[in-house]
């Protein structure tokens, strides 16, 4: 049974990618579809970071990796190399958490 679900899972991602490449040009160079298209991976990656962030299963927490969240913030603003916005903000949240 199991095996017919990541079968039919396959099948629908198959599908599913065949649509996007099924588009026609002309409508993918309309310039709402462009600047549409060049934030929906920024909006993804923001929600998926507020859920990591923001909760502990079923519930909203608010703890050191919001502490975290907010020094690499910070720091991506004052144009930090990268390395240094991940451990910054992973000395804040660890530094949070021993206090």
């Amino acid at each position: 049974m199991i095996w017919v679900a990541v079968g039919l899972t396959a099948i629908g991602c198959y599908l599913l990618k065949l649509a996007g490449l099924s588009v026609p040009p002309r409508v993918l160079e309309r310039p709402l579809v462009e600047r549409v298209a060049d934030y929906i991976p920024v909006a993804l990656l923001a929600a998926l970071i507020a859920v990591q962030v923001f909760s502990r299963g079923h519930s909203l927490a608010i703890d050191a990796r919001a502490l975290g969240l907010g020094v690499a913030v910070v720091l991506l603003v004052l144009r930090a190399p990268f390395l240094v916005v991940v451990f910054g903000a992973a000395l804040a949240a660890a530094l949070v958490r021993l206090v």
